[in-house]
């Protein structure tokens, strides 16, 4: 008599499955969300959307690559400097212009990504941070698009996109939703695949990675690149919105990184999920705690302390690692059948 234990391995589990029937309801409802939601709270969900891709593709980059930014709002700026640019010069349409503009970032990045990349650590944060400098400085200087004051986008641009303001604000709003999927759902493909896997191998140890035959030069420059392209039509989006570009406003360190930091740390870095959390809890801190005026930024700031000493891997970490929940299924789980007993199944 032989016993054997049949095994197979998966990545789903009951929780994640529950995770996709809910978030598939959450993406139609806020896909028809201006059928039944007014423009006010529209306008905060489209912010919303803004900020879950920005700290994924932030997420992307530190929690799963290692490769800590400072200087994101570079390729947020220059999306929507792109998009301005090429509407106002070149008459190219403003839909059209936001995946030109990731394409063009993504281009950018390239020769930019070769600089960077000669630094390690603090002074890689450090250097992303000098580069976006740069380009705000290159961007003062844009006498076609407004220099140090910025633009705004001509009526005849803005009227393509919808005859009326609501119309528009509704497409742009359909559009970033659209562009937050497309981030999302790259992410979760990216942290599934082989790639993903050498980018973690690389977090953790880059000497040992590389030992184990990872491209490790190749694939931090192509993360950093596509993190750009992502963070590019997002800023071409952000302009959009708001209808003008001012050098200080699209390459805010403030607006673009570090509350992007902030959501991510709050919520959980290293985790698809914890972005999404960490957004929905910096808007409701940001819509009860916004009139204390300076103090506001203080109390952000001793949140993220306490978080990071009692909750170092975020509010979704400590309850998924308290609870084992895993929502967006990325790791593989051996799953053990019952011990099969000359051909019968046991139990």
């Amino acid at each position: 008599m032989s016993a054997a234990a049949s095994f197979k391995i998966t990545r789903a589990t009951p929780e994640s499955r529950i995770a996709a029937v809910v978030g598939s309801i959450v993406v139609v409802g806020l896909a028809a969300a201006p059928l039944w939601l007014d423009r006010n709270v529209i306008s905060i969900a489209g912010q919303m959307l803004v900020y879950v891709g920005l700290a994924s593709l932030w997420n992307l980059l530190a929690g799963y690559g290692g490769l800590v930014s400072v200087g994101q709002q570079a390729y947020v700026g220059m999306g929507a400097y792109l998009l301005f640019a090429g509407g106002i010069l070149f008459g190219v349409p403003p839909l059209l212009a936001v995946p030109l503009a990731g394409l063009a970032a993504g281009l950018l990045a390239l020769p930019v990504s070769v600089l960077v990349f000669r630094l390690r650590g603090a002074y890689f944060a450090i250097g992303t941070w000098v580069v976006a400098e740069v380009f705000r400085l290159l961007a003062a200087q844009m006498t076609l698009l407004g220099g140090g004051s910025g633009v705004s986008l001509p009526i005849a641009i803005v009227k393509t996109i919808g005859s009326t303001r609501e119309i528009r604000e509704y497409v742009i709003y359909e559009c970033t939703l659209a562009v937050g999927l497309l981030i999302l759902a790259s992410i979760f493909l990216i942290t599934r695949s082989r790639w993903g896997l050498a980018l973690q191998a690389i977090r953790d140890n880059e000497i040992a990675a590389e030992s184990s035959g990872v491209d490790v030069a190749s694939a931090k420059r192509l993360l950093y690149v596509a993190a750009a392209a992502g963070a590019a039509m997002l800023g071409a989006l952000i302009g959009l919105a708001k209808l003008r570009i001012s050098p200080d406003a699209l390459f805010s360190v403030n607006d673009w990184t570090a509350y992007v930091i902030f959501i991510t740390v709050i919520g959980g870095i290293g985790r698809i999920e914890g972005p999404i959390l960490g957004t929905i809890i910096f808007f409701a801190l940001r819509e009860t705690l916004s009139d204390l005026g300076p103090a506001y930024l203080i109390a952000l700031g001793a949140i993220a302390v306490v978080t990071m000493l009692f909750a170092p891997k975020g509010v979704y970490g400590y309850f998924a690692d308290r609870f084992h929940i895993q929502l967006f299924p990325i790791a593989r789980r051996v799953k053990i059948d019952a011990p099969v007993i000359d051909g019968v199944k046991n139990g």
